[in-house]
């Protein structure tokens, strides 16, 4: 998508990677629903297993459908190429994956969803993969904490739960002095609200489960490459800078520049990890980024008024929303985020734990579900279900205590929100 034409943002959210579909006419791009796709000629199939020609094999590498969600992403973040998987955590596996080799590690904040916690510090040991977390507001420790085996620097530019700002530019400068691509999962911001890659980021990856598709029907993920990362600046990242042996000796990096990260997730990445998306998944998600500019206004609007509301009320200790000038990260807003912070925050009440639970069991029209970035609000208490698996410290610092509960403010009317919350509250708090 790098040649596509400086078309705004409304525009490219409908027609970036969709074209009429060259067979039939149809206007929306077709779910491509076949396994594979026929060759024309044995010259042809050996043009496309040798990397030679772009083109479609089996639908466990690539599938139209699935190509056209990856193009219209990477046109909104700004990159050079992009690769759609199952799921926001195959997506993160899959950014790591070329990057990374036994002994080596992340340096990943310690302000993640909890899932990505547990995947950082449990799963990835498995592969001989370790995290160090750091406290990205203590920059000095981020540099303390990169080594000879640091592969990465991983963090969100909208924090969840707790919907902190990341200052990704100070972190991208140092990622950058020590050699290291930065990773940031923009899955809470959308490209709509924050753009990391303009901010210093190699690597974006999205659960687009959440605000891309927008309406809580499929899960999938996607890896964006910025295609500005010199991946043979040294010999820190040998899957894309020396001869690969799958491919007689080919040199992805050498080969294909810019392009390298993302021919090898698909070439590698899906070939051999096989965390492949349904075309029928793609097809939702390219419907629902249609209107992504639409909802998250609207989202951004309700949360304000929802944050600011709470702020006020008597029952409530503290909003962790970046949207309050209240917030220690309101300032980072025009930097990052100048259309606005989101719509995910945590909410602290008085009463601790047990009102805690009170009011997640008391809402009416929010959905008491472990999802975010759907049209419909919903409410968690992370402590005892996102977050479970971690420790009393880890939640702490992820921003998930035990007397906080996590809003994903939707687009409903917002003085509906605020009645069901002050109700909610009510019986919390009798």
């Amino acid at each position: 998508m790098s040649d596509t034409p400086a078309l705004g943002f409304d525009t490219l959210q409908i027609h970036a990677g969709a074209s009429p579909d060259p067979a039939t006419g149809a206007r929306q791009t077709p779910i491509y629903q076949s396994t594979a796709f026929v060759f024309r000629d044995a010259d042809h199939a050996a043009a496309l297993f040798n990397l030679q020609e772009v083109g479609f094999i089996y639908s466990r590498l690539t599938n139209p459908t699935v190509a056209a969600l990856a193009d219209r992403i990477t046109a909104l973040e700004g990159g050079a190429g992009g690769i759609c998987c199952s799921s926001g955590h195959a997506a993160q596996i899959m950014a790591l994956f070329p990057l990374m080799g036994p002994g080596k590690n992340i340096i990943a904040s310690t302000r993640l969803y909890g899932g990505t916690v547990t995947q950082f510090s449990q799963t990835i040991k498995r592969f001989g993969w370790s995290a160090k977390f750091v406290d990205f507001d203590d920059l000095d420790a981020v540099k303390a904490a990169i080594d000879d085996d640091t592969r990465a620097v991983f963090c969100e530019s909208i924090a969840n739960p707790g919907g902190y700002i990341t200052d990704m530019r100070a972190i991208a400068d140092i990622s950058d002095a020590a050699g290291v691509p930065l990773i940031v999962d923009n899955t809470s911001a959308s490209p709509y609200l924050c753009r990391p890659i303009e901010h210093g980021a190699t690597l974006v990856v999205h659960s687009t489960t959440k605000y891309l598709t927008g309406n809580g029907t499929v899960t999938g993920g996607c890896v964006v490459d910025s295609g500005k990362f010199d991946w043979s600046a040294s010999d820190k990242f040998p899957s894309l800078s020396a001869p690969e042996p799958a491919y007689h000796g080919l040199t992805f990096h050498e080969a294909l520049g810019p392009m390298a990260f993302t021919f090898h997730s698909i070439a590698v990445g899906l070939r051999d990890l096989g965390m492949t998306m349904n075309p029928q998944g793609a097809h939702y998600t390219l419907m629902g980024i249609e209107t992504l500019s639409l909802r998250m206004a609207r989202h951004v609007e309700n949360a304000v008024k929802v944050a600011e509301w709470l702020e006020n009320d008597d029952r409530v200790d503290y909003v962790t929303y970046a949207g309050l000038p209240s917030s220690p990260y309101h300032g980072r807003m025009a930097q990052y985020c100048p259309k606005g912070a989101g719509a995910l925050f945590t909410v602290a009440l008085k009463g601790g734990y047990d009102s805690c639970v009170k009011l997640v069991d008391n809402v009416n029209l929010f959905s008491h579900v472990a999802n975010l970035g759907d049209a419909r609000s919903l409410i968690i208490h992370s402590a005892s279900t996102t977050h479970r698996q971690l420790t009393p410290e880890q939640q702490e610092a992820a921003g998930a205590s035990p007397n906080v509960v996590r809003l994903s403010i939707g687009i409903e009317d917002a003085n509906d929100l605020i009645a069901d919350l002050d109700q909610a509250l009510a019986a919390a708090t009798a």
